[in-house]
């Protein structure tokens, strides 16, 4: 019965919400406290403190302000050891989201991302898809997601006739699934709007994927022009004409792959230079139906521009992850800044997790981390313990099944 496995983490000094604080450096929010004009106002509820209630509202999923400071208050105890930490009356921290300036929780998300990464270069290595690995090079995925919010008082994120939303656009490292620069905005903004700005620091050699929302040909050209090579859908009315035909018949998935140049005259005024066109069968929702892909790369396989565009569901997977998760469906205000505030903050979060799962070769799901975290954020463990001994259950955290099985047999 040696080998008999714990049932049980091991005791620790702090308690896990304090371990996972504690993966922010103690100079780093006063810092940026200073540089952003925050550290001015409101001196009785810290930067700190207003960091670490955010922080807890999304590990516990906190459904409003009232039931993340009534739970703070509740274990003032533990909290005052955290950095001195103070749990806020529920109009203190109304007033701190609506008037803090966010940029705060933007520099601060990405300042942990840099101090993790520095402390493990390797973090984040183990979730690159294997059809990445035959590259030698990065390769980055843009795209957005829209964060529904009431409609009532919102009218800086307008988003439809009686709907408000705000916007994260995002482009995503598939090396390491980690972000690499984020636009948090309101839903108004077109894509085409933020794609510089999101592959302002692609290098020449790189590769960048995102769907058609994106396509953007004086971008498209810049691109080029610096040497990057993009993968993308092309939109319906693209208007174009054959140069060459790279494959004389078709070969299934493939059925064409094609040499063009646009026809359109102010298209063709900012993007003169050929550029490839592929067109395969995909499968979607279990049927196979033909997409249309566009590059700049000539040298790749038809084959191998289909299966780069299929990496770009890898920012889907992690929109899921941040989205159905965390904390990004109620929101504890609905100024713009305070949005803004939840929404760095979840990243923050995101990352904070991702890297607990790093330490702990947590080899399941982020939700079935999350949901085990939550449920013993309070209790004196250590982090590494309780994932080494909840990490046991077989499975990967996926459903294996396929939805054709979800019945009980006999039964048509």
């Amino acid at each position: 019965m040696k080998n008999q496995t714990r049932n049980k983490p091991t005791a620790g000094k702090f308690s896990l919400l304090r371990q996972i604080c504690n993966l922010i450096p103690p100079h780093l929010v006063p810092k940026l406290a200073r540089e952003t004009g925050v550290e001015n106002q409101w001196r009785e509820f810290t930067p700190w403190s207003h960091v670490v209630c955010l922080l807890y509202a999304q590990l516990t999923h906190s459904l409003g302000l009232n039931d993340v400071c009534d739970a703070l208050r509740l274990h003032s105890g533990p909290l005052s050891a955290l950095r001195a930490a103070s749990a806020p009356p529920k109009n203190t921290l109304s007033h701190a989201n609506r008037t803090r300036d966010p940029k705060m929780a933007e520099q601060l998300f990405w300042a942990v991302l840099d101090h993790l990464q520095t402390l493990q270069p390797t973090f984040g290595g183990n979730r690159r898809p294997k059809f990445a690995f035959r590259f030698k090079r990065l390769i980055h995925v843009v795209d957005a997601t829209t964060i529904q919010l009431m409609a009532r008082s919102l009218d800086w994120a307008k988003h439809r006739r009686r709907k408000a939303a705000a916007k994260c656009h995002l482009r995503l490292d598939l090396q390491t699934f980690l972000p690499r620069c984020a636009i948090v905005d309101s839903a108004a903004e077109h894509e085409t709007q933020r794609a510089r700005e999101l592959c302002a620091n692609i290098h020449a050699g790189e590769i960048v994927i995102f769907d058609k929302a994106y396509v953007d040909f004086d971008h498209l050209a810049d691109l080029a022009a610096r040497e990057v090579f993009w993968v993308t859908r092309a939109k319906d009315n693209l208007q174009c004409r054959v140069v060459r035909k790279f494959q004389a018949g078709t070969q299934d998935p493939i059925l064409c792959d094609d040499l063009i140049v646009l026809t359109n005259p102010p298209v063709q005024k900012v993007y003169p230079v050929e550029l490839r066109r592929v067109t395969a069968m995909v499968e979607v929702d279990g049927a196979l139906r033909p997409m249309v892909f566009l590059t700049n790369n000539v040298t790749w396989s038809a084959q191998t521009i289909a299966d780069l565009y299929r990496c770009r569901w890898s920012i889907e997977v992690f929109f899921k992850e941040l989205k159905q998760t965390l904390q990004l469906a109620d929101f504890l205000g609905h100024s713009e800044r305070a949005v803004k505030w939840q929404v760095w903050t979840a990243l923050l979060a995101y990352v904070l997790l991702r890297f607990c799962a790093y330490l702990g070769s947590w080899p399941h799901s982020f939700t079935r981390l999350f949901a085990l975290i939550r449920s013993a954020l309070w209790q004196y463990w250590e982090l590494r313990s309780l994932l080494e001994v909840y990490g046991t259950a077989g499975g990967g955290g996926r459903f294996l099944g396929t939805p054709q099985q979800a019945y009980l047999a006999g039964f048509g």
